[in-house]
């Protein structure tokens, strides 16, 4: 088991597993939560196909801690706003991942915990998971991004209510409004999570996951005539690297 600030991390099975551990709300002590350099390394050394990111015990992640928040902005703004940055290249670098990436939800998922949660591909939840924005009750907005991540889910008008009531919502409605992809019984998010991505991965070889979700991300990212072409580059690739491993194998039986 590995350790970074709040965090550790192990591997099962070429599935990462990157555990926010501050119990027992899992606060955030600061908006990097994890040292991104660490992170990098793990996941590109070890042959990790898949992301599963999840909290210590019963609670996903409460959020940042206020009280050492508040502290840091009164007397090092700076320090705060430096935070923050690195805080959303974290959870940009998650986001732009080529490999599945899932949030495996219990409990909790406040603030802070809800924003790392929307950087990943899928969220799974178990059905005691509660979710909100509480940000506005302490006069602040959501800080890592989630006024740009969550409508890109849900849409304007859901996020904005969501946002600035600070209403506590459950499972089911965090299903209906698209937050969460699926329910679990309560504590088996981690382990259905863990099948969920094995499905996608165990019989795939790593360039071929990469160049599914690089391929994906174009179609968001490009116009439609560029990521036509990119595809057309990686099949081509890909056809390649399988064709002349066809041919060293006959050639060796030869």
């Amino acid at each position: 088991m590995n350790k970074s600030k709040i965090t550790e991390w192990e591997i099962k099975n070429n599935i990462g597993i990157l555990k926010i551990n501050n119990p027992p709300q899992n606060l955030l002590t600061e908006p990097d939560f994890i040292n991104i350099n660490d992170l990098k390394i793990w996941l590109t050394c070890n042959n990790i196909k898949g992301l599963i990111i999840t909290g210590e015990k019963k609670t996903f992640s409460a959020g940042a801690d206020k009280e050492k928040l508040f502290n840091i902005a009164q007397n090092q703004n700076s320090i705060l706003k430096n935070s923050l940055i690195k805080g959303s290249k974290i959870l940009k670098y998650i986001e732009n991942l080529l490999i599945p990436t899932i949030s495996a939800i219990n409990g909790i998922c406040f603030g802070g915990g809800l924003e790392i949660a929307l950087s990943t591909h899928f969220r799974i939840c178990s059905t005691n998971s509660f979710f909100a924005f509480p940000e506005t009750d302490l006069g602040l907005i959501p800080g890592l991004n989630g006024t740009i991540r969550l409508p890109n889910l849900i849409g304007i008008n859901k996020s904005l209510y969501m946002i600035l009531s600070g209403e506590i919502i459950n499972a089911e409605k965090a299903l209906e409004l698209g937050i969460v992809d699926y329910i679990v019984p309560k504590n088996e998010a981690l382990d259905f999570s863990l099948n969920f991505i094995k499905k996608m991965t165990e019989n795939r070889k790593i360039d071929v996951i990469n160049s599914v979700i690089k391929s994906l991300n174009n179609s968001k990212k490009m116009n439609l005539e560029k990521a036509m072409k990119e595809e057309t580059k990686m099949f081509c690739s890909l056809a390649i690297k399988e064709a002349n491993k066809i041919y060293e194998a006959k050639k060796n039986i030869n």
